[in-house]
């Protein structure tokens, strides 16, 4: 079992979480802190006892997490008051997003911030009286100590409980206000260059990225930038999203030995990593580059996108075919330990003139680049990244850039190795419907650009893994599966998120089973978790468990919000099926969301790259041909070469038997290729055009000679 305990093997003595699946809580297991998982036990017992409920939130690979446990959890002392005081409840956010988002809301509402670990105190009724993050054992630079608090909280609980419930009760009754979002009007495409705009202000235009430290990816910001480039020709969106991109690329925040990137940046450059590695951050950035690549075919965005995957497929792969979660910023307690290098070790790794290139390339000295501090496990450490591109390294040391990079990988190779043999950061195995669903979105995605079929036949392999071991016979989803058994029912992502997998996978290999997938869903996603009285979809379905709200949710933080993903697949599916229903839900949504995404456009990005898709130009590509053939193939090829976003693409076989493809589109039928030849039919925003068998043809139809900027 891939889940070490935080201070050395299991005691006899464990606590209640020993039997859950989850690796977060099975860490906690024999803390001396009696915790309970959430559960109806551990609530009956709160009110039996008339306690409160101390509730802690976080993750398997949440370095703060791992230092509160070491502090606070694993102390007697704390342990002690914690349960004389509370009945303490460990949940573990990935496993119950529902939970977390309630009581992340909470703790902005109380706090004006957030974040994990997450702290919660709450009546029995689940009520929140007090939220918090991070909190030490004792009380240090403003920071309130549990040592303090939990005293304090103890005699507020018995001397005024009555004030403490109505506190709660007010706190409760702010929460449900900012649940209502009142439709408004619908909104017209000045909403996107006012996202634009907000996004100029952001940026960074020394460093790229968006705000300061700490700094995070946000893919869906070069999603957007990428589409209001094509949509408006503005170079100033491109420059953006390629200035991030790069910088990114060469930064710390990209592990250059075994690929894949970090969770986030703390400093402003781009350089310092917080060195966890997330399986949503991977997908959703191998979109970001295989789109950049489209856009502009510039090498690093090709090459970066695949080692991207490389690592995903490589690390990340389970035999059954699933993706694990995530992978820890610690090894042997200590943050970025197995991703540090010493430059006299590199001299003992390498040959002299290969460690000077490494030393060069990627900026190591002997006293190290990494800041000293507690988070520093020895002096000399050094994170690798560049501060120039490898064009301009290999100019100013008169080489070839393909030397330059020929030599490069192959000491990368060698320190890959080496690595290799170090303790590894904790894996978390679990396997989660909704990022797992953005990894197939990606792996289909790159398959069919970088005409790649290993990644095809991955995510191929990953959705019916979903469809097999995570579906139930009603098609509703589960959300976790660890260990060979699926458990938790699904939300909103896991159904968003997992639809926008199948829906790319059905355009790379046009199997109509995906598409009849994605259609099942759907209706399970309609019948569940729409809200009929007013739109959008809800993040828990009708029959979930009751928590303090029901929430929606729009924003899109470091995953897309499942209203956002939901109203690009509607479009999708609106323009592959023709069924009205779909741009009726879309129009809805538009008018539900448009106002709260005008507050703070730059919120909800992944939103407006719905929006761009619904104002349009977008295009309904049908090809008719032979499969297999070289001019289907050229023609295909033409069409996936290009940036094109709005699009869908459906082949419509000739020969053979073409009726589930007829099922799913009817429209379809009335389609016939042109003298033999393999031939397109576009429509654009619902206006149809003279059908070709001229690929280049096919390419003017799309707009493809507009806006275009390769260099």
């Amino acid at each position: 079992m891939n889940v070490p305990a935080l201070s050395g093997p299991f005691e006899k003595q464990h606590n209640h979480l020993i039997n859950e699946k989850s690796p977060y809580l099975l860490q906690h297991a024999s803390n001396p802190v009696d915790w309970f998982p959430w559960c109806k036990e551990a609530f009956d017992k709160a009110k039996q006892e008339n306690k409160p409920i101390f509730l802690s939130i976080g993750y398997a690979t949440c370095h703060w997490c791992h230092v509160m446990a070491h502090e606070s959890f694993e102390d007697d002392e704390v342990a002690g008051l914690m349960n004389h005081a509370f009945v303490c409840i460990k949940v573990d956010r990935e496993e119950r997003p529902d939970i977390d988002r309630v009581y992340m809301s909470v703790c902005q509402l109380m706090t004006g911030g957030g974040g994990w670990p997450l702290t919660i105190i709450m009546t029995p009724e689940k009520s929140p009286i007090f939220a918090g993050t991070y909190l030490p054992k004792r009380g240090r630079f403003g920071l309130v100590g549990l040592l303090e608090l939990i005293p304090r909280i103890r005699d507020l609980w018995k001397t005024q409980a009555g004030k403490l419930m109505e506190y709660a009760g007010q706190i409760t009754a702010a929460l449900t206000d900012t649940e209502e979002m009142p439709e408004g009007a619908e909104p017209d495409a000045s909403i996107l260059s006012d996202a634009y705009e907000h996004l100029v202000l952001a940026f960074d235009h020394e460093f790229g990225g968006f705000g300061g430290a700490p700094k995070f990816p946000t893919p869906h910001n070069i999603l957007f930038l990428l589409r209001y480039w094509k949509r408006a020709g503005t170079g100033a969106a491109l420059d953006m999203a390629e200035k991030t991109l790069q910088a990114m690329r060469q930064g710390g925040i990209y592990d250059h030995i075994g690929f894949g990137f970090h969770r986030y940046s703390t400093d402003q450059k781009w350089l310092i990593p917080h060195f966890e590695k997330m399986l949503y951050d991977q997908a959703l950035l191998s979109m970001a580059y295989t789109e950049a690549y489209q856009a502009v075919k510039k090498d690093i965005y090709y090459w970066t996108a695949r080692e991207i995957l490389t690592y995903v497929l490589r690390d990340m792969a389970s035999p059954e075919g699933g993706f694990y979660s995530a992978e820890d910023a610690d090894s042997e307690g200590e943050e970025g330990r197995y991703y540090l290098w010493a430059k006299e070790e590199m001299g003992h790794l390498l040959e002299k003139g290969d460690a000077d290139l490494i030393g060069h390339v990627f900026n190591l000295s002997a006293r190290g680049n990494y800041p000293r501090g507690e988070a520093t496990p020895e002096p000399g450490k050094n994170i690798l990244f560049m501060d120039r591109s490898l064009s301009k390294i290999a100019s100013g040391s008169g080489i070839s850039l393909n030397d330059l990079v020929s030599r490069l990988e192959h000491a990368r190779e060698k320190l890959f190795d080496y690595r290799e043999k170090r303790v590894h950061p904790f894996r978390d195995d679990k396997i989660l419907t909704d990022w797992y669903g953005l990894m197939i979105a990606a792996l289909a995605k790159a398959g069919r650009v970088f005409e790649e079929p290993k990644y095809t036949e991955a995510a191929i392999r990953a959705a019916n893994f979903v469809i097999t071991r995570m579906r139930l016979p009603d098609d509703r989803l589960w959300h976790r599966y660890r260990e060979g058994e699926p458990g938790i029912e699904g939300y909103l992502d896991d159904y968003a998120f997992f639809i926008w997998g199948l829906l790319e996978l059905f355009e790379t290999t046009f199997d109509p089973s995906y598409m009849k997938s994605s259609l099942r869903l759907h209706n399970v996603l309609r019948e569940h978790f729409w809200d009929a009285s007013a739109g959008g979809f809800y993040f828990t379905p009708d029959d979930s468990e009751t928590l303090l709200v029901r929430q929606k949710g729009l924003y899109d933080g470091a995953l897309p919000s499942g209203n956002s993903v939901s109203m690009l697949n509607l479009l999708r599916l609106f323009h592959i099926t023709a069924d009205p229903r779909f741009a009726e839900d879309v129009a809805v949504m538009g008018r539900v969301f448009s106002g709260k995404a005008k507050t703070s456009p730059s919120a909800y990005m992944q939103f407006m790259v719905a929006l761009d898709y619904a104002f349009g130009p977008s295009y309904q590509v049908v090809v008719v041909g032979a499969p297999k053939t070289e001019d289907s193939r050229e023609m295909l090829r033409a069409i996936r070469n290009h940036f094109i976003p709005n699009k869908t693409v459906i082949f419509y076989p000739e020969a053979g038997d073409a009726s589930a493809i007829e099922e799913i589109s009817p429209f379809v039928k009335s389609y016939r290729s042109i003298g033999g030849k393999t031939t397109g039919y576009v429509c654009q925003d619902h206006i149809c055009k003279k059908p070709t068998t001229e690929a280049g043809q096919i390419l003017e139809m799309l707009g493809v000679h507009l806006n275009e900027r390769i260099d």
